[in-house]
């Protein structure tokens, strides 16, 4: 990407979006476009066309999405697959008649099925049933991918699609009910070490295994992916036999009762961790096959000992 291109980061107060946005001004980049909700919603249609009709982005990182834990996926379901197929469909369709250059879509390691084989591959998409705690969100980024893998088969565009596994980092969503496992963890440790409670009860059997990558990581990984030579972005753009997508991670994981002790260390809570197996646990394992980012060059950087202290 020139250092002078437009740049729209949708969601750029997001996780994902508010990272993203300082990677690229490190970077050198300053035409960066951002707007909030109450500035531009996402889901009407015709106020994303006229967005992109107005400013006329070179580059698209689609991190807009309608995000949360397994309490938020089953309490919410419908407005999780409405939300984000709208987002997401406006989004890719008005990007293609702008004739973007290029386009980011950022997906979820949950769009894989519930039992796949582990490491989880790029090939393993839509093999198997899905989590059924997370189905609606996972069909709706699903659905995201088919639409970049349609347009550029039909169009000619360069339209890739990332799948970060589980992210945290600064500016993560710390509310009990809709917050992922990593903020819930740390805010349930701080407050019960804050109250001198003698224990923290957590859902699940503590059994499951989990993959996590800093936010600050998985910009990194986008800017890399989007500045990748033509050559090499147009090859994983244009494959007629299988989509455009690419699986963002660390390579590494650890089960949940593993992750609460390392959360306690890092809080300071000293109290005993119990787990309520009445409480769902979600797949039992979720580690990403991370080989082909790694073949293109990019590793990450920051160990999950050290993210959990930064953000704490």
């Amino acid at each position: 990407m020139e250092l002078s291109a437009k740049i729209y980061v949708a969601g750029h107060r997001g996780l994902v979006g508010s990272a993203l946005v300082h990677r690229l001004q490190s970077a050198g980049y300053r035409n960066i476009v951002g707007h909030t909700r109450a500035e531009l919603d996402l889901s009407r249609q015709r106020d994303v066309e006229r967005f992109f009709d107005e400013e006329r982005p070179d580059y698209v990182f689609l991190a807009a999405a309608r995000v949360g834990g397994i309490f938020a996926n089953s309490a919410y379901p419908a407005d999780f697959i409405y939300d984000n197929l709208a987002i997401q469909t406006n989004i890719v369709h008005a990007a293609f008649q702008a004739r973007v250059k290029r386009l980011l879509f950022l997906g979820s390691s949950c769009i894989y099925p519930k039992l796949a084989e582990q490491p989880i591959r790029e090939g393993a998409l839509l093999t198997g049933p899905l989590e059924p705690t997370n189905r609606p969100y996972a069909v709706a980024k699903i659905a995201g991918i088919e639409m970049c893998w349609a347009c550029n088969r039909q169009h000619g565009t360069r339209f890739l699609a990332a799948m970060p596994t589980n992210l945290y980092g600064p500016g993560d969503n710390y509310d009990l009910k809709n917050s992922h496992v990593i903020p819930a963890m740390i805010r349930k440790m701080h407050e019960a070490k804050r109250t001198r409670a003698d224990h923290v009860l957590l859902w699940g059997t503590g059994k499951p295994r989990r993959e996590f990558l800093h936010s600050d990581d998985a910009a990194d990984a986008c800017l890399f992916l989007m500045t990748l030579p033509k050559g090499q972005f147009d090859q994983l753009c244009s494959r007629d036999d299988r989509p455009p997508l690419i699986n963002v991670g660390s390579g590494t994981d650890l089960t949940i009762r593993e992750l609460a002790e390392m959360v306690a260390a890092v809080v300071g809570f000293s109290g005993q961790i119990l787990f309520d197996p009445a409480k769902p646990d979600g797949a039992p394992r979720k580690l990403l096959d991370v080989g082909l980012l790694q073949s293109l060059g990019w590793k990450p950087r920051i160990s999950l000992r050290e993210g959990l202290g930064a953000v704490y």
